[in-house]
């Protein structure tokens, strides 16, 4: 049964589930996720989880994600993005050092109010298909954390892009919206671009072709996640017969963290968290 993590870079057009359905379709895996939307006009990292590795997917969600951001100046639609339609032009007579100066104020802990054109549910209803109705409800501000933001590039008299390394939950289309209302002449997204994701880079991504081509080969481990925690392997067969039932452990040895605990054949059981001498597991990865 295929099991891992393929890291794909989206190609634009298609939905985050497009790419899964795909990916199911070829590996011929019921259990395929992803660890984190992507607008259909965006491109770049979507970490896809497959078979028994989508135990994982709730970490990729939750972790920082980076983004290169195409911010037009002087455009207001509907959908915060150009692929909406147009509500208002402005004339744009802020230049760079103007855009530079208000960055800041989109820096560190924010309150952002969720777009109409969403998959957030108020009442059981997605803001999306409210929307297309014509109709606007009120959102309540959600509390997200711009980590960095750079402008990177001035392309033309309008256009910017930015680079943004944010917390779950932000919506990039809503920021570069909010950018264009402090600097007066309104503002919406042109491109996107997610650049890193789960810890998963560019760099590591690979088209849908080539996994037609190379299928199951490019799957990386489900452990690939978690690198960046410490490495513990369970000295005796009889804790690792505790830490297979579920059980904490008692572990003296380990100061407190989150850590990678392996079986005596090296296999990658569990994530687990040391507290006052006691691991406790947190995501189990054996078993079907």
């Amino acid at each position: 049964m295929a099991s891992g993590i393929v890291i794909i870079d989206k190609p634009s057009g298609w939905t985050s589930m497009d790419v899964c359905a795909k990916i199911r379709g070829i590996l011929k895996e019921k259990r395929v996720g992803h660890g984190g939307t992507l607008d259909p006009m965006a491109t770049g990292v979507l970490p896809v989880f497959v078979g028994q590795a989508t135990r994982a997917v709730e970490f990729a969600e939750n972790g920082e994600k980076e983004y290169i951001a195409g911010l037009r100046l002087g455009l207001v639609t509907n959908t915060q993005d150009t692929s909406g339609e147009t509500l208002e032009t402005h004339p744009v007579t802020v230049d760079r050092a103007a855009l530079e100066a208000v960055l800041p104020r989109f820096t560190g802990p924010i309150a952002q109010i969720p777009p109409m054109y969403s998959a957030i549910k108020i009442n059981g209803q997605k803001l999306y298909d409210l929307a297309r109705k014509g109709k606007e409800v009120e959102r309540k501000p959600r509390n997200i954390t711009i980590f960095e933001l750079e402008l990177l590039e001035q392309v033309s008299e309008t256009d910017y892009l930015l680079r943004c390394r944010c917390s779950k939950g932000t919506y990039l289309r809503t920021l570069c919206h909010d950018i264009g209302q402090a600097l007066g002449c309104g503002g919406t997204m042109f491109s996107l671009r997610r650049t890193m994701a789960a810890g998963y880079t560019l760099a590591e991504a690979v088209s849908l072709e080539d996994v037609q081509a190379q299928g199951e080969a490019l799957l990386r481990p489900v452990e690939s996640m978690f690198t960046a925690y410490p490495l513990y392997t369970l000295p005796s067969p009889g804790k690792e017969v505790r830490v297979r039932n579920g059980n904490p452990i008692t572990v003296p040895e380990l100061a407190d963290g989150t850590y990678r605990v392996h079986g005596k054949n090296g296999e990658f059981l569990c994530l687990s968290r040391a507290e006052n001498g006691t691991l406790t597991s947190i995501k189990n990865f054996f078993g079907a």
